[in-house]
Order: structure tokens, then C-alpha cells, then sequence
């Protein structure tokens, strides 16, 4: 007997609704994205032109690593090392590398650090090197993000917004040694300097993973931040927080609140997806997935399952054997699939049997014509 239809099944899966709105933040803007889906969760003022501070680094960085190697050797110009604020005391003629470099600009956020990459890597032009980070923040569609100086420092027209710095970072973040450096409290690095983090949060807020903060008097107390969670990693930007204690706790909160929004679940459990005929008056053929499936999915957001499964099959079947597939999606987005296979064996029955089947179904018909 050959059974060929195919049925499609779409049934709507609700995961639990959300009620937490975003939390009260006191800053310019902010921006909350997951890394995993892309999703925005959370946003105010996110396209807004305003002062960034030092997390200008995360771009004097990117392009750096782009042109010349860590183990380059940098001989510090006078210029850069005649940079204030937060600095590691760079002297004129000083060779260090660029590894030690990078790290002392993430980590210690050191403005001459900053400046002796844009000398090394603009051969001496440090225009030039401001050049090829607003030419790489084209390249990446930060449409609201102009630099002036590498370091961060307060002058007119250094400008970017909480969206460009937190896509900034997440690109940034897909390079390991970064992804390593900004991990770091503190670092020891040449000439026996021992650096420290001015990330207050590293160390304190479960899952923190960097990236970069930032401070002038113009700019205000920034950070663009990202933090792990079961199955999803979320960033978050604050630009123009009143305090360094502000930003903390609204980052913090912004960070506690998108990783709220997700959460892992069992997507594709074990449990009948179809059933289907097998023929000769034999009960309905269960199909399962051939393994479960859990997935970090946003609470708020519907999932739709389709399932692809024959109408009827030909037997025998073999407990295991594939007959279809089970897919989930989230908003259009596929988040897994799984075969489906026969929950057990179903033999097909002996030629007596068969006949006996057949003859029976032909009285019935009979008798139905005759009523």
C-alpha cells in the first residue's frame, strides 16, 4: 500500500508574557541590545551626537590591530607622551609594544597609550591616523560618529552615539586578545607599570565581560558594557551619567534588565509532533523528535512551530526511523529543528491478514451501498 501525502502543520507556541518595563535611567542615552538575536530591548536617545570620552579607544584600538602586530615595537613620539590625564608616564624615546600599548589604553584607559598607537600607526600623523577611524566608522555604518582626536579627549565636533558605540564594541569584542584585555582588573605591564581597570563593575556584576568606560567634563561618565547569561550575551551603553555611581547602577540595572528577557527553555520537548496512518486498521503512528531541544528564547516574543510530517506511511516501520521534521522559529528567524521519527515498531501484516483486511473493508463498503 503507498501512502504519499504530506501534511503541514503550524501551531503557535506563546512563550510567558513580559511585564518588566526598563528601569528609570538618569543619563543622555542608552542602548541595550542582544548580541545573540540582535534584538533592541531597551533605548533612549540612542542616536543622539554626544561626547564619548575614552570610549573612543575601542576604534584608536580596532584600527590599530588592523595595520600593524602586537609584537610591534613603538618608539613613543614626544607628543604623545606629553598627553595629561589618565595616562601610564610614557617618556620621549621610550620603546614599548604595541600588545603592552593596547592593553594600557583598555585597560587603564592611558591617553599617551592612545596617542603612541595614532603616531606608530600614522607614521608620525596623528590627522592621519583620525583619519582612518572615520574612515573605518563608515565602513561600519556609524552613521551619527566622528572622531577628532584617538584618545577621547574633550574637543568640538568628537561626537558618536549609544547605538555606533555599542556596535563598535561588539565588533571589537570579536577579537580574543581584546576580548581578553578588557576582561582584566588589573595588568603588569613593561617598565614594571601595574595597570587598573576603571570598569567598577568587573568583578561585581555577575558574567561581566568588558568593554570600555569613559569620562571627560563634557561627555560625562560613560560605558559601553556586555555581560553573559544563559544562552545570550547582552550589551549595554550609558553616555552622560551624572556620576561614576549613576552610571554603575544604571548599567547595572540596563544589564539586569535585558538579561531578564531571556531565558532557556525546552523549545522542541519530548513529546508527540504527529500522528499518522498506518494502514489495515492499526492505530495511529506517533512521531517524537529524535532528541530534544532547549534554546534561549526572549520571553515576550511568540515562537511558531511547523511541522512537516506524511499523512500516512507505507509499513513495515522500525522504531527511530525519520518520517519529519520539526522546526521553531522567532519572528522568522530559525532557532532549531529536529527529525521526527517513529515513537515504535509497526509491522506490516502477513498476506492472511492483508486479505482478511481487504475483504472486510469491501463488505463494509457493500453493506453501506445496500443501506
Amino acid at each position: 500500500m503507498k501512502w504519499g501525502l504530506l501534511a503541514v502543520v503550524a501551531v503557535l507556541v506563546l512563550a510567558a508574557p513580559a511585564t518588566a518595563a526598563p528601569p528609570a535611567v538618569h543619563a543622555r542615552a542608552w542602548f541595550v541590545q542582544s548580541a545573540t538575536t540582535g534584538d533592541v530591548l531597551a533605548h533612549h536617545g540612542d542616536r543622539a551626537r554626544v561626547p564619548i570620552a575614552s570610549i573612543t579607544k575601542l576604534m584608536t584600538v580596532l584600527v590599530a590591530l588592523e595595520h600593524v602586530r602586537l609584537d610591534d615595537v613603538v618608539t613613543v613620539e614626544p607628543s604623545a607622551s606629553e598627553v595629561g590625564e589618565s595616562t601610564i608616564n610614557l617618556s620621549p624615546g621610550e620603546r614599548i609594544t604595541v600588545r603592552d600599548l593596547v592593553r594600557a589604553a583598555l585597560i587603564q584607559s592611558a591617553n599617551d597609550a592612545a596617542n603612541a598607537l595614532a603616531d606608530y600607526v600614522g607614521k608620525g600623523d596623528t590627522d592621519r591616523f583620525v583619519g582612518l577611524m572615520n574612515a573605518k566608522a563608515r565602513e561600519l555604518g556609524l552613521r551619527e560618529t566622528h572622531f577628532v582626536r584617538p584618545d577621547g579627549l574633550d574637543v568640538a565636533g568628537h561626537v558618536s552615539s549609544a547605538r555606533d558605540v555599542t556596535r563598535l564594541a561588539r565588533i571589537l569584542m570579536h577579537d580574543p586578545f581584546v576580548r581578553g584585555v578588557v576582561r582584566e582588573r588589573t595588568a603588569t605591564i613593561a617598565g614594571g607599570r601595574t595597570l587598573h581597570t576603571w570598569n567598577d563593575l568587573l568583578g561585581q556584576f555577575p558574567g561581566l565581560l568588558g568593554v570600555k568606560t569613559g569620562h571627560t567634563d563634557d561627555a560625562g561618565w560613560c560605558e559601553v558594557a556586555a555581560a553573559r547569561g544563559p544562552g545570550v550575551t547582552i550589551y549595554a551603553a550609558v553616555l552622560g551619567s551624572p556620576t561614576r555611581s549613576s552610571r554603575n547602577s544604571d548599567l547595572a540595572e540596563l544589564l539586569r534588565y535585558g538579561l531578564s528577557r531571556y531565558r532557556v527553555v525546552p523549545v522542541i520537548p519530548e513529546r508527540p509532533y504527529a500522528w499518522v496512518e498506518t494502514g489495515y486498521g492499526k492505530r495511529r503512528l506517533e512521531l517524537v523528535p529524535a532528541r530534544p531541544l532547549s534554546h534561549s528564547v526572549r520571553v515576550d516574543v511568540p515562537l511558531v512551530e511547523r511541522v512537516v510530517a506524511p499523512g500516512a506511511v507505507d509499513l513495515p516501520i522500525h522504531r527511530g526511523q525519520q518520517l519529519g521534521e520539526v522546526r521553531v522559529y522567532a519572528r522568522g528567524r530559525l532557532l532549531g529543528s529536529r527529525p521526527l521519527v517513529a515513537a515504535r515498531d509497526v509491522s506490516r501484516p502477513g498476506l492472511v491478514s492483508r486479505v482478511g483486511w481487504y475483504a472486510g473493508r469491501t463488505a463494509h463498503h457493500i453493506g453501506s451501498w445496500l443501506r
